[in-house]
């Protein structure tokens, strides 16, 4: 389906090719490949993830965001990695499509958030580190991460068909193919996004396969109506669905799919003190299959010995309205109400036969085909849904901007939620129990540009209460000792941070900073040293709150020794330490990039040189739902290469290296292999060993 979408929209857009005077922005298409991204302003980054990138990122959001400093992922196959920021995890990072909330339904995180995102289909990237805006929603005690598709604006002289697009090729059987058509005038539009994404398993350094192959696809539809400049209705549609091998879990993702529908309203200029109204509905589903026959046979001496599935669902309905009011000439404020309803359900079966399949054999074999089930029967889908769990969540919030001078301004945020969730589960002990909070969350910043040099500073209080998510109550074997379960006794998180930064810009020379130092009363701990009775598969856990401190911040600076010769260098560090000694878990090590890249606007070249110090830091057995700390981590260095040739304005053709010297490493931050493929328990997953890629990009 997603291919004949794709090339629908390439033969209705190539023919505008032959219209030299009707190109899109009028610009060439710069040859730069993304390496590394400074903050756009000192808290906030904001990037167009059109641009390729390098290393080249899988097909899902968390490897894009790893080309910012600070922000890790948790790797469990070729693509689904966990973000990361500041070594924080989970709900805590607030990820948001179009300021909607699409959230995953594995109770172990297979399929992330970022899992359901397309980054190529979108505009605009925006990253805000550490809780500094109440606007997003809540919980976002280490960041905001918001994927946007902009507006299109069209006058009377712009050609009435935009179209964007790239494909991809390279090592591993990697193919990739995005399109984004917008066609439309100053009244109407309509814009049709997608792209499809396939790997093979890829080899580390020492030549070993590992477990990763995927292949997913996104179709997604707005049509937007503009009466005036200032007022847009649009309704949005999209769907997807892929599968993907891991080499970290017991079984594979074996469907992916994800249904979303919206509508939005906005209009601006209304009045003297009103500037802006918006308002927003939506309705975001993800139905998820886990597996472990389609693509792996069985592992007879594993917990699962026989032909499995578990199918979950999560049904996410929210809208938020907010308007933007001039108090004064210096004074704004953003302010309104947010709320969401999510569901999730859970159905399973096993093998009702035995056998073979005609699918992917054992580790290090060849993939084969990505369907099959031989012999096996594994009817789950004429098993009911079973709903196990309900969230709701109303915020009202409000932000507010106050110019104190022409360089001087401060910024405050305050927000109220109110938080419920339902235990569905009939064996549960808790089984009907409703838990509910209110929460609140605030932030003063202070912001100051320097009249004598090209310097911009921010210090930054705020504090963020976190109600625990799906997975920290209904995930864990145990609770807190002396509780039935998690679910009776995890109580919220409580984040105070201090963020403090400042940026410089000179004519070739740039440099900033951002640090941050914060205590969390009652994190949410995984402790998996522990062992329970029954409790189906998997490694049993403990869900904990602990008090804990973090600490840490990054780094970088750019210089420019030509018109077109440009080096960069950045530093990534997070520390984080229980209240009862020890290391906090999950904790990424020192990071550094070093980059130089040379770009003249029609060739360009560069050179990446990432370094990574061990970490000793750790705490075994203890981590999230996902991973956790089994050992320390040595140290590595990584060479990329990458070159691009703007062919004209239209067409831009990038080529890369990554892991030239064939390095055989991994991240501390690592799901550890499932011994269905012949790993141990404390094994690590390797990264890709060299990869060669070649990106052509289309814009007119």
């Amino acid at each position: 389906m997603a291919l004949h979408v794709l090339c629908a929209a390439l033969a209705a857009a190539l023919p505008m090719v032959a219209q030299a005077d009707k190109v899109a922005d009028g610009g060439r298409l710069a040859p730069v490949v993304i390496t590394a991204l400074p903050p756009s302003s000192p808290l906030v980054i904001e990037t167009d993830p059109k641009i390729p990138r390098q290393p080249l990122p899988a097909a899902d959001g968390a490897d894009y965001l790893k080309t910012i400093p600070g922000f890790t992922a948790v790797r469990s196959g070729g693509a689904n990695a966990d973000p990361v920021l500041r070594g924080m995890f989970g709900s805590r990072l607030n990820i948001l499509v179009d300021d909607t909330t699409m959230l995953g339904a594995c109770p172990s995180r297979m399929d992330t958030p970022v899992s359901y995102i397309a980054p190529e289909n979108f505009d605009e990237l925006v990253v805000v580190k550490g809780p500094q805006t109440v606007l997003w929603g809540p919980g976002a005690s280490a960041g905001t991460v918001r994927f946007e598709r902009s507006k299109p604006v069209f006058t009377e002289e712009d050609a009435p068909v935009r179209f964007e697009g790239s494909v991809v090729g390279g090592s591993w059987g990697r193919n990739d193919q995005n399109a984004d058509l917008i066609a439309g005038n100053e009244h109407i539009y309509a814009r049709v996004a997608a792209n499809h994404s396939h790997s093979q398993n890829y080899k580390d350094g020492n030549g070993d396969e590992v477990p990763s192959r995927w292949d997913k696809w996104n179709v997604d539809l707005a049509v937007g109506l503009t009466p005036d400049t200032d007022t847009l209705y649009e309704l949005t549609a999209g769907v997807g669905d892929g599968e993907a091998r891991s080499a970290g879990r017991g079984m594979d993702g074996t469907r992916f799919k994800r249904e979303s529908i919206g509508f939005r309203f906005e209009k601006e200029n209304i009045t003297p003190w009103l500037e802006k109204v918006e308002a927003r509905v939506y309705h975001n589903y993800a139905d998820h299959v886990m597996d472990n026959y389609k693509l792996r046979d069985p592992d007879p001496a594993s917990s699962m010995p026989m032909a499995m599935a578990s199918n979950v669902d999560r049904t996410t309905n929210g809208g938020r309205v907010a308007g933007t009011f001039r108090l004064a000439e210096t004074v704004k404020l953003t302010s309104g109400l947010d709320a969401r309803h999510d569901t999730h359900r859970a159905r399973s079966a096993m093998a009702m036969g035995s056998g073979g399949h005609g699918g992917m054999g054992g580790h290090g074999s060849s993939m084969g085909s990505m369907s099959g089930m031989g012999g096996m029967s594994v009817d789950y889908q004429s098993k009911p849904r079973v709903k196990d769990a309900a969230f709701d969540n109303i915020g009202v919030f409000g932000e507010l901007r106050w110019e104190l001078a022409d360089e001087r301004r401060v910024i405050t945020g305050l927000r109220i939620d109110r938080a419920e969730v339902k235990d569905y589960r009939t064996t549960s002990p808790t089984y009907g129990d409703k838990r509910s909070k209110t929460l609140p969350s605030a932030f003063a910043r202070y912001e100051a540009d320097l009249s004598s040099l090209p310097v911009s500073w921010y210090v930054g209080l705020g504090h963020v209460q976190r109600m625990p998510d799906y997975w920290e109550l209904f995930s864990p074997t145990m609770g807190p000792a002396g509780s039935v379960n998690a679910f009776s006794a995890i109580k919220p998180e409580k984040t105070t941070q201090l963020d403090v930064g400042a940026d410089y810009h000179g004519d070739n020379f740039d440099a900033w900073i951002s640090a941050y130092a914060g205590h969390v009363t009652d994190y949410i701990l995984f402790d998996y040293n522990v062992h329970a009775m029954g409790g189906g598969h998997g490694a049993a856990s403990r869900a904990e709150n602990i008090n804990a401190r973090t600490l840490g911040g990054e780094l970088g600076a750019g210089y420019n020794w030509t018109s077109a010769w440009r080096t960069e260098a950045s530093l990534a560090y997070a520390w984080g330490r229980m209240s009862g000694g020890g290391a906090l878990p999950q904790q990424p090590p020192l990071e550094v990039r070093l980059s130089a890249s040379y770009d003249d606007g029609t060739w360009s070249f560069g050179a990446l040189w990432r370094l990574v110090a061990s970490q000793n830091r750790y705490s075994d057995g203890l981590g999230n739902v996902a991973s956790k700390d089994f050992g320390a981590t040595p140290g590595y260095g990584v060479l990329s290469l990458n070159g691009g040739y703007a062919i004209d304005k239209r067409w831009q053709l990038n080529v890369g290296i990554d892991n030239l010297l064939d390095k055989t490493y991994h991240e501390h931050l690592n799901m550890a292999g499932n011994g269905a493929w012949g790993y141990s328990g404390t094994t690590a997953i390797n990264e890709p060993g060299r990869t060669v890629w070649a990106r052509l990009g289309m814009k007119f």
